[in-house]
């Protein structure tokens, strides 16, 4: 099962109150397989467009849902995040059956330098 998102990302815990823009937004599919039990593999940017921030992060890898954390691997971004790489674990916070999900999300840069 194929499944594309384009969902709010933010600092706190809670949504944007209606009408605030969200810090993020998390842009990019996920699908299921099913061959020892679900897992899934994540392909996906963080668009920010914010005060802070401008400029994409561009992340993939295996989400092990049976693991507590996952480690997705940074493959890239732009604007303020040009060519980044590094680590970003994630875990489930939240969930309300198939229509809600919260991920934490700790992200972690390598300093590079030209």
């Amino acid at each position: 099962m194929l499944v594309v998102f384009d969902d709010p990302m933010t600092t706190e815990k809670a949504l944007p109150v209606a009408g605030q823009e969200p810090d993020a937004r998390g842009q990019g599919f996920y699908f299921y397989n099913k061959k020892d039990g679900y897992n899934g593999w994540f392909g996906f940017s963080i668009v920010f467009n914010s005060a802070a921030y401008k400029g994409t992060l561009n992340l993939v890898g295996a989400d092990l849902m049976e693991e507590e954390t996952r480690d997705l691997t940074v493959v890239g971004g732009t604007g303020d995040f040009f060519m980044a790489r590094g680590v970003t674990t994630i875990r489930l916070d939240a969930y309300e059956g198939t229509t809600y999900t919260r991920i934490e999300m700790d992200i972690k840069l390598y300093e590079c330098y030209v």
